[in-house]
This record gives structure tokens, sequence and C-alpha cells, in this order.
């Protein structure tokens, strides 16, 4: 098995461009698919950077309906029409970032026209794909939403509402003996998606590895409740046998916090970076 990071926000040291976004190439046994896309093309120039084949590649796994996880999927299917896109029914709603009174509202959603695109395949919640990939979604939550969140709205009926994230979709790999759960982002919270994931196939599909972000990033200061928030997570993902290999959204500062606490449980993951499985 083989994974590599092909886009996201920290440089690394094979020569790849950064980008706030994230995508990640994998191969197993029966699969080349990327989970997520990145914001742009920047994943096609990436990819070769690495000598990643992206015309070999057999499916997409898109982690929610933001742009910048979406944005390198137009500039994909012009390099490979073929391979099927998964994500969730709702993923093309209207979604937006709250900017400040001054700036107001910000669509953040994907491009409409890969709606139209005869690969796309619009899944309704939990969806095993084959043997090897299965999607889940978070449906009751046992923890508070990362209180990042706050700003993330949909359009509905001409009001901006809470974003409830339900177009947000986690992906399990099961391959090479391992249990590799994919995150994205975890706008419904890392904690919430470990919890649905024993919840709902129990005790034995918890991962080995987690790959993704915890969406703990701010513009703002942070404050003593952010500080106070990240440390109950990570204490929590502590009691996890899995290694966290995060990336992103969760943002450095909070990042090398929580590693003050989890260790060598804990790494990050930079843009053209293989992860050890």
């Amino acid at each position: 098995m083989r994974i590599l990071n092909l886009v996201e926000n920290e440089v690394g040291d094979r020569g790849c461009e950064a980008a706030h976004g994230l995508s990640f190439y994998v191969e197993t046994e029966n699969h080349k698919f990327l989970f997520d896309s990145s914001p742009s093309e920047v994943v096609i120039r990436n990819a070769r950077m690495l000598g990643v084949d992206l015309t070999a590649v057999d499916t997409v796994i898109l982690s929610h309906g933001h742009y910048d996880h979406s944005g390198g999927i137009l500039p994909f299917v012009e390099l490979n029409p073929r391979a099927k896109i998964y994500m969730q029914h709702n993923a093309g709603g209207e979604y937006y970032a709250f900017d400040g009174e001054e700036q107001g509202f910000r669509y953040i959603g994907i491009d409409k026209k890969i709606l139209s695109l005869p690969q796309v395949q619009l899944l309704k919640g939990d969806t095993k794909i084959d043997d090897e990939l299965q999607v889940f979604t978070v449906d009751n939550r046992a923890f508070p939403l990362p209180s990042t969140n706050k700003r993330l709205r949909e359009l509905c009926d001409g009001q901006y509402i809470q974003d409830e994230f339900h177009h947000e979709q986690n992906l399990l790999l099961i391959a090479g003996g391992k249990k590799i759960l994919f995150c994205g982002c975890a706008h419904n919270g890392i904690l919430n998606v470990m919890e649905t994931l024993e919840r709902k196939f129990g005790p034995a599909s918890l991962p080995d590895l987690v790959i993704g972000g915890f969406h703990l990033m701010k513009r703002t200061e942070f404050s003593e409740a952010d500080t106070a928030e990240v440390t109950e997570i990570a204490d929590r993902l502590r009691a996890y046998k899995a290694h966290f290999a995060t990336c992103h959204c969760t943002g450095l500062p909070f990042f090398n916090q929580m590693k003050e606490s989890m260790g060598d449980q804990l790494s990050y993951v930079h843009s053209g970076d293989e992860v050890e499985v």
C-alpha cells in the first residue's frame, strides 16, 4: 500500500506546492484512488512532480462539499474521464463562510459543473463501495462540533443557517491487513467520527491509522477556551490505539499543542509527504 499527500497547506521537502486544501493519492491491491482533489489544478502539478499517473486513478472520493477539497476535480477529469467520483447527494449545496461584518458571506461550495459529470455517483449516507472502501457519515454527535465551525453556514430559503455537515463523509479503507480512516476536515469533530465508526461497525473497525484534518485552525487569536478544547480532543484521542497523521485545517499551532500531549501518536503530513503505514 502507498499513501501520498499530493496537496495540503504546508510545503514539504519534495518540491511540491502547498495550497489551502487537501488531496491524498492511495494505491492498494485493488485501487488507485484520490481522497479529495485539492482546491485547483495544483493537484495535477504535484502529482507530476511525484511521478503519480493520474490517468490510472479509478476512484475519487470527495469528503465534503467545499472548494478546497473539490477544486481539482474538473482539471482531473480532463486527464481522466473514467474514474468514478463518489460524494454525498447534498455535497453540491449552498455552503458559505462568514468572513465578518465588512466582508459578509463567501461561497465556499463546489463548482456546480461537477454535478453534471456522468461519472459522479451521489450517495445517501453510509455506502460500502467494495471490500476495501466503505464511506460513512456522522448521524448523531456525542461531542460538540469544533468551535471553528461557527462561521460556516448553509444558505437555505434565503437564510444563512449553521452548516450541520450532513454532506460530509469519511472513508474506512481496509487493505493490506490494515484499517485506515480518512476524515478530510472532520467538520463533525474527530471525536464524533471515531465514536460513530465504532458505534456503527463495532470495536473491530477502529483504525490502525487516521489521516486528515481536525478543523481546529483559526484566523483570530487563540483563547483559553480554544486551548482547553484542543487539550480535551488530544487527551481523548490518546485513548485510541491508532496513529493520527494530521494536516490541512488542524493548523500548525494546534498541532504543536496536541503533539505535546500525544507525542509519537501524532504526526504532521506536508505536501509531497508519503504516509508510513
